[in-house]
């Protein structure tokens, strides 16, 4: 018995060193989620898997000295090893871009809508500000138009301040392009204030600045506000089912490369969902990048391939918030 006493007290000592040695702040990632079981999210036609293509329209919106910045882009193009010019506009980053607003966006609606198939949009407001003729094609054939922020740039050290404002700009670009206002929020490049101004907003179903989950999760309303907000409800993203893959080192190199990757993803959620646990799949589109006819061409095959089969949900993630704030109550 004293044996026993001893191996517990020393038992109990190392765990107080572990615990110590995480120390005694709250730790504000949940690395748990849904763990071993996960909820039936139970789609609607008893789907095994709903599929959410988002298209990001962010042309005219990116980084530029014709915008008020100081640099010009490097980001998500197809210029390799291009860094900042400094006070200098490059007008060869900014014709990558204008082919998307230009000739991919164009490509990729006709895709859609010669299947009947619908997307949301994540549409940077400066995007929409300057060209509103494209966003109001988008609504007008169904397509949901979320909001990708007011600029196409890392807020985490833009001022609490300008970020809110930039908030209200970019809601506001879209409700005049469209006549209503986004019920989703996406930025990208997030502040740590990100999540609370789209919930001191109060108007949003959801946000997906996340990549961390197949389903949408509650998370507490902790608003920046004085008065206590709602559960919010985060439906999470994707880096991987994204074309942005062909703008990274060793990241795809062909169409086929891209359709294989979506073709895997999808098979994996689709089997898991016949057995009896559906999910959630994104595909990330901009109109730069999947626009390009090579590209365009392995999406084409891939829509028709998930709309060959059956109990498959393609939809809007608008509809999968309603579907959840309705089903799946926090």
């Amino acid at each position: 018995m004293a044996q026993k006493k001893k191996a517990a007290k020393k038992t109990t000592k190392r765990i107080d060193i572990v615990r110590k040695a995480l120390g005694s702040k709250p730790y504000p990632r949940d690395l748990k989620g849904y763990g071993a079981h996960p909820p039936d999210p139970h789609w609607p036609g008893q789907a095994n898997v709903a599929v959410s293509f988002v298209l990001n329209f962010e042309e005219g919106g990116e980084r530029s000295l014709l915008h008020g910045d100081k640099e010009s882009e490097t980001f998500l193009h197809e210029v390799p090893g291009g860094v900042p010019r400094q006070g200098l506009r490059d007008e060869q980053v900014e014709s990558v871009y204008d082919y998307g607003t230009r000739a991919g966006f164009w490509r990729l609606l006709r895709l859609f809508q010669q299947r009947r198939l619908s997307f949301t949009a994540y549409a940077v407001g400066m995007a929409v500000a300057r060209y509103p003729e494209a966003v109001k094609a988008m609504h007008e054939q169904g397509h949901e138009i979320a909001s990708h922020g007011w600029r196409w740039y890392d807020y985490s050290r833009v001022p609490l301040a300008t970020e809110r404002a930039h908030m209200q700009l970019a809601i506001e670009a879209i409700r005049q392009a469209t006549g209503e206002r986004p019920v989703g929020w996406y930025t990208g490049r997030l502040s740590s204030n990100t999540r609370k101004l789209v919930i001191e907003e109060g108007n949003f179903l959801y946000d997906s600045d996340a990549y961390d989950d197949d389903l949408p999760y509650w998370v507490p309303g902790k608003s920046m506000g004085k008065r206590p907000a709602k559960p919010h409800l985060v439906i999470p993203y994707t880096f991987d089912n994204n074309d942005m893959k062909f703008s990274v080192l060793n990241g795809m190199g062909t169409g086929t490369d891209f359709y294989d990757y979506l073709k895997d993803a999808f098979d994996c959620l689709y089997e898991e969902g016949r057995l009896g646990a559906p999910k959630m799949m994104s595909i990330g589109l901009h109109c730069r990048l999947a626009g390009r006819p090579g590209r365009a061409q392995a999406l084409a095959r891939f829509l028709d391939y998930i709309q060959a089969k059956d109990k498959v949900w393609i939809c809007r993630r608008r509809d999968i918030a309603e579907h959840w704030h309705t089903h799946h109550k926090p």
